[in-house]
């Protein structure tokens, strides 16, 4: 049911914002980024339930709690810089927008470099 209240949001935003268009376009864009604010913390409330769930999920684990905080750093990073690349493209700084993206690819490399290290020793232990 929150994802159709948040897809009619949306639309709702998007068909606010058309309407200044053609006059004031600086208006659309805060209307648009004022619903992205919206929809984005309407999500970050939601990621509450799915921490606990994740919590529970790490009690299980009896491997190293490493991993598994690599893996909540790489969403986040996913997340926020997705959220931003897109209002930037809103905006129209598309070349904003790019060099967010990059920025994010790369923190994801350099956050789960330790896992590319533990499996490269793995190999040579098992390589002998």
């Amino acid at each position: 049911m929150d994802v159709l209240k948040i897809g009619m949001l949306g639309i709702a935003g998007v068909m606010i914002a058309l309407q200044f268009k053609s006059g004031k376009q600086e208006y659309g864009l805060y209307i648009g980024f004022g619903v992205c604010l919206i929809i984005f913390s309407s999500a970050v409330l939601g990621l509450g339930s799915l921490l606990n769930s994740m919590g529970e999920l790490k009690q299980y684990m009896t491997a190293n709690n490493t991993y598994f905080q690599i893996l909540l750093k790489v969403i986040g990073i996913t997340y926020i810089c997705e959220f931003c690349s897109g209002i930037c493209k809103d905006a129209g700084y598309s070349s904003i927008a790019g060099q967010v993206e990059i920025f994010g690819k790369l923190s994801v490399l350099i956050a789960g470099m330790p896992i590319l290290l533990a499996i490269i020793e793995s190999i040579q232990e098992i390589a002998g």
